[in-house]
């Protein structure tokens, strides 16, 4: 009995340490379960949470499209269109050597390098990757025929050009990633931009989307600019023409209405085409109309004069001793290539005597000169709304010499674009009113009213009659002086020639470089347009401003007067046009560097001499000939007279 009972205890004893190790293997069990279920859900949270959406959920991305950039007119100089480019998932493609044979194929590329890239693809173990970025609509229609697995297709975009090389530098390019190099697509990136429009889109295992979601971003806007593109094409043209001729490394040439500030033309040359724009030299994207400056030798004396005149210190018709071409300040001699004695101060500016235009600036004196040279905007950017723009050069006057003031009187030791001095000019043009240049005329998206209208600074800089003033003696440039070859059937023109030597800061001035340069106004009484053209390192013929650039002036003002629907203000005559036929070149006076005045006084009197030789031993004309010549010339020009009187 009681044996019985000890082994009922020992039983119950044994159940209940199975029962406590059941118990404790469980609890070990539920410990190491919540263990993992807490690694899981807390440390592996976000890892897992990913992998989850990835399974269901599908990432969608579209670019906008790039805003459009317009002429003044609405012609497209810059649009965006839409593409494809191809990706690939690697592990889907079966024969790498057949499917990248067929790819060199139709991107026009080697095979090793297509095939090569697919290896690379495979070997980086990515789920996919970018493969061929803004294929046409041909390429994709032939990859698509292909049906090969492992391909998916990108809406993407890729910017167009349509005018090319028009206005390259002005309105620039944008990169592969739609991102502003240069010009208005750089300036501009802010508004031109098309953001990412992101999101997702969620599936079911059999690919039903039930989700979907989306991000909302500010659309891109439109750029319109103040270019013409007619007139910009127009003077690209002309001064191709016109650097060819003269063998010209390079030149600009810029078209302004001065009533507005408006930028019609801005021309760099040698340019290059906007579509292809990796082909060309980097030299050819750089603006030189308001990236570089130059010395502008005697154009500069626009700001001596209009500074006088406004100050009350000269008078058109009074008298000045030019000294017969030379004058000493501070030891240093100032000479003239034409001499003159004493002359009214219309004549000295028109045939663009130094040492008159000198003793101007003394009358000045540096600090009032200095003060207008910056209220006509140099030494400051103009603040046009293109990258990259220079200030040019005007030294405080702390930092001139005893000579500086005389040297600055013609256009040397200071610097100034393209820009700058058609802005001073057009100052004038505009009754001494300066209105601020610019490109940009408005910005906004399509269909809804413009988020910016152009609103350009207006100063005074000089009086209304001090500017019609000088005005009325830049005529006599145009009309008898350095400038005749600038004159225009139909239309007066007032105008300014410069000629400057080059400055090399590691040689100093280049005795064979020259910066021949003419900005001109007409017509000349009211004006509507102003024109500066600069021509650098001229090598064929004449160098001067008004053999080199008044005849690219003339080309471009024949085309864009017509455009702006301008009438002429002046009768046409036969005598008019024999004159302007038969002009002879004046070259204007260039201060030569010191160094180079003797080289240049031995050549002149070298070419002298044999000038006389030749002279000698011409044959005497036939003068049969030359009446019969000169008669028919007189015969074709009334009939031309006639037919623009007609007109």
């Amino acid at each position: 009995m009681r044996r019985s009972r000890t082994q009922r205890t020992k039983q119950a004893q044994m159940v209940f340490a199975r029962f406590l190790l059941i118990v404790g293997i469980w609890v070990i069990w539920m410990g190491v379960i919540g263990v993992r279920l807490v690694h899981l859900q807390v440390n592996q949270h976000d890892w897992l949470l990913q992998k989850a959406q990835n399974q269901r959920r599908e990432k969608i991305r579209e670019k906008q499209l790039r805003g459009t950039i317009y002429d003044r007119n609405g012609s497209q100089l810059a649009v965006s269109l839409n593409v494809e480019s191809l990706y690939i998932y690697p592990e889907k493609i079966g024969n790498i050597e057949s499917v990248g044979a067929k790819l060199a194929a139709i991107l026009k590329e080697k095979s090793q390098d297509v095939i090569g890239r697919l290896k690379k693809a495979k070997e980086g173990d990515k789920t996919y990757v970018l493969f061929a970025r803004e294929l046409d609509d041909e390429k994709v229609a032939k990859i698509k025929s292909l049906e090969l697995d492992g391909i998916k297709w990108e809406k993407d975009q890729k910017r167009s050009y349509p005018h090319q090389v028009t206005a390259a530098q002005v309105v620039g390019f944008s990169n592969i990633d739609d991102e502003g190099q240069s010009g208005i697509e750089r300036s501009q990136e802010l508004h031109l931009h098309g953001d990412v429009i992101g999101g997702y889109q969620e599936h079911d295992r059999i690919g039903r989307v039930y989700e979907l979601s989306e991000n909302t971003v500010a659309a891109p806007k439109d750029v319109y600019l103040t270019i013409d593109s007619t007139i910009q094409y127009e003077a690209e043209k002309a001064l191709k023409q016109g650097l060819d001729a003269v063998g010209a490394k390079s030149g600009t040439a810029v078209v302004l209405d001065p009533k507005t500030g408006e930028v019609l033309a801005m021309v760099s040359l040698p340019s290059f085409d906007l579509n292809n724009y990796k082909n060309f030299a980097s030299a050819s994207w750089r603006n030189k109309a308001i990236e570089d400056y130059y010395s502008p030798g005697s154009v500069f004396k626009l700001i001596t004069y209009g500074a006088a005149l406004d100050a009350g210190l000269i008078k058109p018709d009074e008298q000045i001793d030019c000294n017969n071409g030379s004058i000493t300040i501070a030891e240093h001699k100032f000479t003239d290539g034409h001499p003159l004695g004493v002359v009214p101060f219309t004549k000295a500016l028109a045939v663009s005597n130094n040492v008159a235009a000198i003793k101007v600036g003394q009358r000045l004196d540096k600090d009032r000169f200095y003060e207008y040279a910056r209220r006509f905007g140099l030494g400051a950017p103009t603040g046009v709304e293109l990258p990259s723009e220079t200030s040019g050069i005007l030294r405080s006057t702390k930092n001139w010499s005893a000579d500086s003031l005389a040297s600055m009187s013609i256009g040397y030791e200071v610097g100034v674009s393209s820009l700058q001095m058609a802005s001073a000019y057009a100052t004038i043009a505009n009754d001494g009113l300066r209105i601020q240049p610019h490109v940009v005329r408005q910005i906004g998206e399509e269909g809804k009213d413009p988020s910016y209208v152009a609103q350009p600074q207006r100063t005074q800089v000089v009086s209304a009659e001090a500017a019609r003033t000088l005005r009325n003696m830049m005529r006599e440039v145009v009309k008898s002086g350095t400038g005749r070859r600038a004159q225009l059937e139909g239309y007066t023109v007032s105008g300014k020639t410069g000629t400057a030597w080059k400055y090399d800061q590691k040689r100093g001035y280049s005795e064979g470089k020259r910066i021949s340069s003419f900005i001109g106004m007409a017509p000349a009484d009211n004006p509507a347009v102003v024109i500066a053209v600069m021509v650098d390192e001229p090598s064929i013929g004449g160098r001067d401003g008004g053999t080199v650039a008044a005849p690219i002036f003339k080309a471009i003002a024949e085309q864009v007067l017509p455009r702006l629907n301008v009438l002429p203000n002046r009768e046409i005559h036969p005598e008019f046009l024999q004159t302007t036929e038969a002009v002879k070149d004046e070259k204007e006076g260039i201060e030569l560097p010191p160094a180079a005045l003797k080289k240049a006084e031995a050549d002149k009197e070298a070419k002298t001499s044999k000038d006389k030789r030749e002279e000698k031993n011409k044959k005497a004309p036939d003068k049969g000939g030359d009446k019969k010549v000169a008669v028919e010339t007189k015969k074709t020009t009334e009939e031309k007279a006639k037919q623009r009187n007609k007109t």
